[in-house]
């Protein structure tokens, strides 16, 4: 026999063809394993846990129910210190209310012994003038010292801003320097005025209701007038006690009269005179007594 050549034995289970994506063998494996063992190992974990189970929604539902719980809470607990703290403000306003009370009753308290302390002086002050001398003389002094009320004839004399008045320079109705601004009445006015009533024969004078002494002062503070440090507001009226129509006549022909007529034609100053036939004027709340003392000459050793 001729020797064959020996052939390669043949497998018995036929060879597996080959894939048409054999040479795409990386984006294969990709698609085939979308998640590595990492990212599958942390869902495994988290699954676990519990919180992988719970849908988005649901957590955001238990959030919000987690925040309105605990914002109850609070609104409850600021409502609980809120009726605590109630009676103690309550208890706070009612013992400022009884401090003001007592307060009220002490200043009252203070006010009537001011007001008998006023007249245990103006009592003493009388006295003390009565003493100077006879009792027709000291009711004289009374009378010219404001000491003692004072009735009978004489003049009523109302002066009143103008209806249209303003106030100019710095607050002060007419200054000085020209007349310029206004028909207010000034102090100054009220000077002239009860001056002139003085020199014309008024043995006692009043301004509102407060009667002026040898010693009273009339004086501004802003746009008010004071008398005795006590404001008056407008009208001004006038009481002066003399010789009712001797008394009109002789004011109005002095030069303080006429001045005060220039006003009501210039500046539109309301004025009004009457004769009256029973005038009465209190007392001055506090009189001042001074009594006079020879001067000696002490001789020299």
């Amino acid at each position: 026999m001729c020797g064959m050549p020996q052939q390669p034995p043949i497998r018995s289970t036929p060879t597996r063809p080959s894939r048409p994506d054999a040479s795409m063998s990386l984006l294969t494996n990709v698609m085939d394993h979308s998640l590595d063992d990492g990212y599958a190992e942390a869902a495994a974990r988290k699954k676990a846990a519990g919180d992988g189970g719970l849908p988005k929604t649901l957590r955001a539902k238990l959030g919000l129910a987690v925040g309105l719980v605990l914002a109850a809470l609070v609104v409850t607990v600021g409502a609980a210190q809120a009726r605590v703290a109630a009676p103690v403000v309550a208890k706070e306003r009612q013992e400022l209310i009884d401090r003001i009370d007592r307060e009220s009753d002490t200043a009252d308290q203070l006010e009537e012994s001011v007001d008998k302390l006023r007249d245990d002086v103006s009592t003493r002050q009388r006295e003390a003038l009565n003493e100077s001398g006879d009792s027709g003389q000291a009711g004289l002094v009374d009378i010219l010292s404001g000491a003692a009320e004072v009735h009978g004839p004489g003049v009523k004399l109302v002066v009143n801003d103008a209806k249209e008045a303003t106030t100019g320079g710095d607050g002060n109705p007419r200054e000085t320097s020209g007349f310029s601004d206004t028909g207010r009445v000034r102090d100054r006015d009220m000077q002239r005025v009860v001056n002139g009533l003085w020199q014309s024969g008024a043995e006692a004078i009043s301004i509102n209701g407060q009667r002026l002494t040898a010693l009273s002062a009339i004086r501004a503070a802003g746009d008010a007038i004071l008398v005795d440090n006590k404001p008056l507001v407008p009208p001004y009226t006038v009481l002066a006690v003399g010789d009712g129509q001797r008394l009109s006549t002789r004011f109005q022909n002095s030069a303080d009269g006429l001045y005060l007529h220039a006003l009501q034609e210039n500046y539109g100053i309301r004025t009004a005179i009457s004769v009256e036939d029973d005038l009465r004027l209190p007392a001055a709340p506090s009189v001042i007594v001074r009594t006079a003392e020879p001067r000696t000459e002490k001789g020299t050793s």
